[in-house]
């Protein structure tokens, strides 16, 4: 199985206080043994850092037989995101998404709108069918992508199998619901 990437990000382009929210959701995870405190060379971004998985991960995790946690891994770590990105599946991303009000498809239009997002001009979109206007999360995709200033990429996790309460409870310290999205490298 090749490289894979489970991200959690709160559906909110500007989150208060990104650098604040990292650091207490990393506290939290090191006090709970999930991941090492250290940053070490076990990321992918262009540093290669992030924080290695420890043992507590089993503890989130609700694995099935035949599925190992990649424990002492290369690239097994938590990157932790605290500038505007974007975040989608890397292959095979279709970009329809919907207007939660009139439904009508707004996919072409929204990703075109990114040049506006990205650099922070606006956190909004508005439907070009009815005008109605939300945060650019509000608007459901297809296939699970957010777009935020804050992100958590656990590298290598088999993270479609983290427990509810886990990621209940990471919703709630971030004070936000949460996006989830499986990237395949």
């Amino acid at each position: 199985m090749g490289d894979q990437q489970f991200i959690i990000v709160p559906q909110i382009s500007s989150y208060p206080g990104p650098e604040a929210g990292a650091r207490k959701i990393l506290r939290w995870l090191v006090a709970r043994g999930i991941v090492e405190a250290q940053s070490s060379r076990c990321g992918r971004g262009a540093s290669g850092l992030g924080h290695a998985m420890a043992p507590g991960a089993a503890r989130v995790l609700d694995l099935p037989a035949g599925v190992e946690l990649p424990l002492g891994q290369p690239r097994n770590g938590l990157e932790i995101v605290t500038e505007r990105c974007i975040y989608t599946p890397v292959g095979g991303f279709e970009g329809r998404a919907r207007c939660p009000e009139c439904r009508a498809e707004v996919g072409e239009v929204l990703l075109e709108h990114l040049e506006e997002w990205m650099p922070g001009e606006t956190d909004n979109f508005a439907c070009p069918a009815c005008g109605f206007e939300d945060d650019i999360n509000g608007f459901p995709f297809s296939q699970p992508c957010a777009f935020s200033d804050l992100g958590f990429i656990f590298n290598n996790w088999p993270g479609r199998y983290f427990v509810r309460a886990f990621l209940e409870e990471f919703a709630e310290r971030l004070g936000f619901p949460l996006t989830q999205v499986q990237v395949k490298l």
